[in-house]
Parts: C-alpha cells; sequence; structure tokens
C-alpha cells in the first residue's frame, strides 16, 4: 500500500525537480512524439487530398457556419490541454494524442482547400513561418529557463474574448477580418512559451505524450491563423 502511494506521488513530481538525465529523457520523448504527431496530422491531410476525400469533407463543413467551425477548432484545442495535464494512464495518452490530430486533421480541410484553390504556396509559406516561429519561441523558454506560467490568465481571458467575438461574428454577421488573425497569432505565440514552460516545468517524467499533445495544440493553433493571414493576403 505504501510502496503503490510512493510510486503514484513520485510519478506526479515535476520533471524540472529530477536529475539532468531525467530531464533530458522526457525532453527529447517530448519532442519525438510532437514531430511524430506533426508527422500524422501531414499524413492524414495527404491521403485525405490524394483520395478526393478533402472537397467532401470541405463541402460538408462549409455548410455550416464557418465561424462555428473556427469555434469548434479553439474548444478541441482547450480541451486538448486540459486532456494532455490530467490523463495519467500512457495508452490514455496516446488516444487522446491520436485522436485529437485526428479530429484536427478534419477541421483544418476546409482550411487548407481555399489555400489549396485560392492561395497558391500559402500552405507551404505559412508552416515554415509556422516552424520558424515555434522555434523561436521553445528557444526563448530553453535559454532563458523563465517560467511562463503567468501568461495563463491572460491566455485563458484572450481565448474567451475571442469565443465571444467568434460567437457575436456569427449572430450578428459580422466579419472578424486579418486584425483578428493578427491578434490570434500573437494569442497563439503566446499559448506556446506558456505550454513550452509548463511541459517542461510542472509535467511529471511519465506524461511525454501528453506534454506531445499539448505542444502539438500549441502548433496547430499558430499554424490555423498564420495560414489564414496568408490567404486573407491572396
Amino acid at each position: 500500500m505504501n510502496e503503490s502511494y510512493n510510486i503514484a506521488v513520485a510519478r506526479e513530481i515535476p520533471v524540472a525537480r529530477l536529475d539532468v538525465d531525467t530531464r533530458a529523457t522526457f525532453i527529447m520523448r517530448t519532442y519525438r512524439h510532437l514531430l511524430g504527431a506533426i508527422m500524422l496530422f501531414v499524413l492524414i491531410e495527404v491521403l485525405l487530398f490524394r483520395s478526393g476525400m478533402a472537397y467532401g469533407i470541405a463541402q460538408a463543413l462549409q455548410s455550416v457556419s464557418w465561424l462555428l467551425v473556427l469555434g469548434g477548432f479553439m474548444v478541441v484545442g482547450w480541451f486538448a490541454s486540459r486532456t494532455a495535464m490530467n490523463t495519467r494512464s500512457l495508452p490514455s495518452q496516446y488516444m487522446a494524442l491520436g485522436a485529437f490530430v485526428f479530429a484536427e486533421a478534419i477541421i483544418f480541410v476546409p482550411l487548407l482547400v481555399i489555400a489549396d484553390t485560392s492561395a497558391p504556396g500559402a500552405i507551404q509559406s505559412a508552416a515554415i513561418v509556422t516552424l520558424l516561429g515555434f522555434t523561436g519561441l521553445t528557444a526563448v523558454v530553453f535559454f532563458t529557463r523563465k517560467d511562463f506560467s503567468f501568461l495563463g490568465g491572460v491566455l485563458r481571458f484572450g481565448f474567451v474574448m475571442a469565443l465571444v467575438l467568434i460567437v457575436a461574428a456569427v449572430l450578428f454577421g459580422l466579419s472578424l477580418g486579418t486584425f483578428f488573425s493578427i491578434a490570434m497569432i500573437a494569442l497563439a505565440g503566446g499559448a506556446i512559451l506558456y505550454d513550452t514552460s509548463n511541459v517542461l516545468n510542472h509535467f511529471p517524467e511519465d506524461r511525454y505524450v501528453g506534454a506531445a499533445l499539448e505542444l502539438f495544440a500549441s502548433v496547430a493553433l499558430l499554424f490555423w491563423y498564420v495560414l489564414s493571414l496568408f490567404i486573407s493576403r491572396d
């Protein structure tokens, strides 16, 4: 009984408080799973487009309000972050990561179809900007070793206000426009700082799949709005 309790407690110790080798292993596992999640996302999109299913999915999703799809994207991202932090079982973490990647791949289809047909090259450009932005913000956290958990309240407020704006736009037929995308890119950048810091400072060592899920949600958010901005310029 006591031994089981001690193991459970040990698993909740943040990896930042453990030895250097354990932290390094956790970081490698986390970013390896993040890379795997990104590759799975790309593979699903390639299969959907090559099979022609993407256009049917896009048509189905565009039959409802585009802003509702946008709101759904944000809610799914929020749910993923909560799941990443709270799911302890490794199989459950893998299931959550796989389900989230698949859901994101489906939600992204209409935006990717629009980009592919109306803004050639936008997808590749947005992917490069997202990669550079994510790498730069991750480097800030790694090299400064600053705990950005103080951004949590600001981010929650920002996402709530964004959802309020989306609901208002749906109800009153408003256009959110380019400035909304720019504001959301800034919010996504803050989310990357917060999530990376959260993973490095507060996640236990057995939660590396969940950590990858949280980081993937931030990368997807940044990519969505960077791509939206590229589309709006064309």
